[in-house]
């Protein structure tokens, strides 16, 4: 692991990481991880080359690539090292071959598990990394409804949905709770709806280093009550016995458990457990003063140290 440039964290930070993580050796695993550069690790985009033939088109450029999970082969990780910026400039990116996406962010697709007969909302869409990987797993069958309320980032994510050939994928631009809204009143309902809700960034220390200078307690409040607002409006858009994952890329317990707490307790959502190619520890049922219902315990803690990525949160559940 190569160590790089960081900073310092806050004291309440360190704090709530380290009752987070009460065993002493886990949690120095843990500080001394979020010191070190992530791996390169990028997605086949299946919708233009298979595993096989991407992974021989790099090696054959002299790049060294690892396939570490065998039931998704379409999961790779550049073990050589690269010059700065090589990984976007290669040709085999800009044909869209495949999608630069940390192994975490891959979970909730995965977990999601959309077919080609499905109605899907992405509610939180931009840059569109889940958004490709469902028109992937859905071999462009279907349909996905990609919703980002930022022009800029529709932008982005146009381009991305060009570039890999995402063709069953309808955009909107509107604000998360409002588009909610409109699609109630109009009946729509969907099988399956990814939250990727905007968060605090806590699992990004590595890739993103400066979160330990930007963090604070309000931000993370103030974003809690956003989530669940954004959540409970997607809610009554799924159809019954449809499933939803609301995941993060942080370790905050109020923006994680609580909230799917909040889903279960105000919806009567379900819980299920989830079946990950990674190694992933079971959600927290209590957090200061709160104690959280048992299905919490069905969620998913993805820790850096225990898989070598950046932290993640995730929960599957049904209506």
């Amino acid at each position: 692991m190569t160590k790089y440039q960081t900073y310092e964290p806050k004291p309440l930070f360190v704090e709530r990481i380290n009752f987070l993580l009460p065993d002493e050796k886990d949690m120095q695993a843990y500080w001394k991880i979020i010191r070190t550069k992530p791996r390169a690790s990028i997605r086949c985009n299946t919708l233009k080359i298979s595993p096989e033939n991407l992974k021989s088109r790099l090696e054959s450029k002299g790049w060294e690539i690892e396939q570490p999970f065998p039931d998704n082969k379409e999961i790779m990780i550049v073990t050589s090292e690269l010059k700065p910026g090589e990984l976007g400039k290669a040709i085999e990116h800009i044909l869209g071959y495949y999608y630069v996406q940390e192994i975490s962010s891959m979970l909730p697709i995965l977990a999601l598990d959309p077919s080609g007969e499905d109605l899907v909302l992405d509610l939180c869409a931009s840059p569109g990394s889940k958004t490709t990987q469902a028109s992937a797993r859905m071999e462009n069958s279907g349909t996905i409804l990609a919703n980002d309320k930022d022009i800029g980032r529709i932008a982005i994510l146009q381009a991305n949905l060009e570039r890999v050939g995402a063709s069953n994928v309808v955009m909107t631009r509107h604000d998360a709770v409002q588009l909610c809204l409109r699609l109630e009143k109009l009946g729509i309902k969907f099988d399956k709806i990814l939250l990727d809700v905007p968060c605090s960034g806590e699992g990004n220390i590595r890739s993103n280093p400066k979160t330990l200078l930007t963090w604070n307690i309000r931000m993370i409040e103030s974003l809690s009550r956003l989530q669940k607002k954004i959540a409970s409006s997607a809610v009554n858009l799924l159809k019954e016995n449809g499933e939803l994952i609301y995941s993060t890329c942080t370790q905050s317990p109020e923006e994680n458990e609580e909230n799917v707490n909040f889903l279960v307790e105000r919806f009567g959502m379900k819980v299920l457990p989830c079946k990950l190619p990674v190694k992933s520890r079971q959600g927290i049922i209590q957090w200061k003063n709160k104690t959280f219902d048992k299905q919490i315990k069905n969620c998913c803690r993805i820790w850096p140290q225990d898989n070598d990525t950046e932290g993640f949160f995730l929960a599957r559940l049904k209506k």
